[in-house]
């Protein structure tokens, strides 16, 4: 997951559409300087904006992956849960008990990114072979290999009504698929440097990107247009970016540890998120929308960290994972968290909130 190389990140935009009714509704303007939140104090039963604190907990540690994950992705009916690695496979998982449900084999190089679509049905697999297979899940064979990427995929999603793909290259293209004919409708040269994340937003009308050049950039799906670039701190290379689920705001994480709210239609920052460490790898925030609103992501020092979306506070840290946490990911319906982590740990977490105090 250190980048330059490839096919090292995890990426998690689960939560895409769940839960998109209000998710930062109450997000206020921009405050000038984001200073880091105190440490959080003796654990108190609320956060500083009233809200129930989470109490997540450990639930299953999944093993199987002999490389570093990448990704992992909970399906959007809720009864699956996704992952990829650098070992070329991808693994289907029942997060209620933690048990393999089967294995999807195919790409011949390691894995970036997976992708599911709305109906559960079917996944996408961005992989260093330079090809994105659809997989039927539920047999676990490929239905089409899209070819055209010159290079390593790196990150690929599906939009709303699932008959597009969107996917990036470490070419610095971008292309948009018709997911039934298998076939590439428009090719971006969109950044100078890796696509890292690319995401439609809930209409499907736009899609964000960012890339190691440091820039976030906004396309219109239709035109392939750019329409508005937004930029980090120069010490802040972006390594992920997603729509908000009610496609209001983007989320972004950038090599400054710090993981930053944007109103991107006046292109400022609202909110910035501090305490965990991301330096040298590609690491991926995700929302959590189900109960409390948290942004959680993982973090070099090898914990998962959740924020509460408006106060900015780490609302808890959960420890176990014995390597960098590269991947996370958010059930749609319940209180509960996936993670994903490299070569020394290999491993696979589901935390679930207990609830009460």
């Amino acid at each position: 997951m250190e980048l330059p190389e490839t096919n090292k990140y995890g990426d998690s935009t689960t939560d895409d559409e769940a839960g998109s009714q209000t998710t930062e509704d109450e997000v206020p303007e921009r405050q000038v300087h984001a200073a880091p939140p105190p440490p959080p104090p003796a654990p108190a039963p609320t956060t500083s904006s009233g809200r129930e604190r989470p109490h997540y907990e450990l639930r299953h540690t999944m093993r199987g992956h002999t490389s570093s994950i990448s990704a992992v992705k909970f399906s959007p009916d809720g009864t699956l849960l996704a992952s990829c690695a650098n070992d070329k496979v991808v693994k289907i998982w029942s997060p209620f008990t933690g048990e393999l449900v089967r294995n999807l084999n195919g790409h011949t190089k390691g894995l970036s990114d997976i992708a599911w679509s709305s109906d559960s049905a079917n996944l996408a697999s961005a992989s260093d072979d330079h090809t994105i297979r659809i997989w039927e899940v539920d047999t676990g064979l490929t239905q089409k290999v899209l070819k055209g990427h010159t290079s390593y995929v790196f990150c690929v999603n599906y939009n709303n009504a699932s008959n597009l793909l969107v996917s990036g290259g470490c070419d610095g293209e971008i292309r948009i698929w018709n997911v039934e004919k298998g076939k590439c409708l428009k090719k971006i040269l969109a950044h100078l440097d890796y696509v890292t994340a690319v995401h439609f937003n809930r209409d499907a009308t736009l899609i964000v990107s960012c890339s190691l050049d440091g820039l976030i950039r906004i396309w219109n799906t239709t035109t392939g247009q750019c329409l508005k670039t937004l930029a980090e701190s120069h010490d802040a290379i972006c390594q992920h970016v997603q729509f908000s689920p009610n496609s209001k705001y983007i989320l972004s994480t950038a090599h400054d540890s710090a993981i930053r709210l944007w109103d991107y239609q006046t292109s400022r920052c609202l909110k910035t998120y501090v305490g965990h460490t991301n330096q040298k790898y590609c690491i991926a925030a995700c929302f959590s929308v189900t109960g409390g609103k948290w942004i959680i992501s993982g973090s070099e020092d090898n914990k998962v960290y959740l924020w509460d979306l408006q106060s900015r506070e780490i609302v808890q840290t959960l420890e176990g994972h014995t390597d960098v946490v590269v991947a996370v990911a958010t059930h749609p319906q319940q209180n509960m968290i996936a993670s994903g982590s490299m070569d020394s740990d290999l491993t696979i977490r589901i935390w679930a909130d207990r609830g009460g105090s």
